[in-house]
């Protein structure tokens, strides 16, 4: 496979970067919501790590899909 090829295998720097820090902060959140026997967190966390698979194309809506499910996680774990 020429080296130029290996580019659109991989992707760009941002989005392997944003996918491994969303993908640790997802599997932080998984890893608690188990530990707790808390469901909130542990779908929340489920759902950063999948917005870190499937998003992987771009880092800003990987970004932008983190931030709304942490913020959707905070929000239902203080009103519930």
């Amino acid at each position: 496979m020429p080296p130029n090829d290996l580019k659109g295998l991989v992707g760009d720097t941002n989005s392997i970067i944003a996918s491994i820090i969303w993908g640790a902060i997802g599997s932080g959140f998984a890893i608690y919501g188990w530990k707790r026997n808390e469901m909130i967190p542990l779908f929340g966390g489920i759902a950063i790590v999948a917005g870190s698979y499937f998003f992987a194309n771009s880092a800003l809506v990987m970004s932008l899909f983190s931030i709304a499910a942490l913020a959707a996680v905070f929000w239902l774990k203080k009103h519930y």
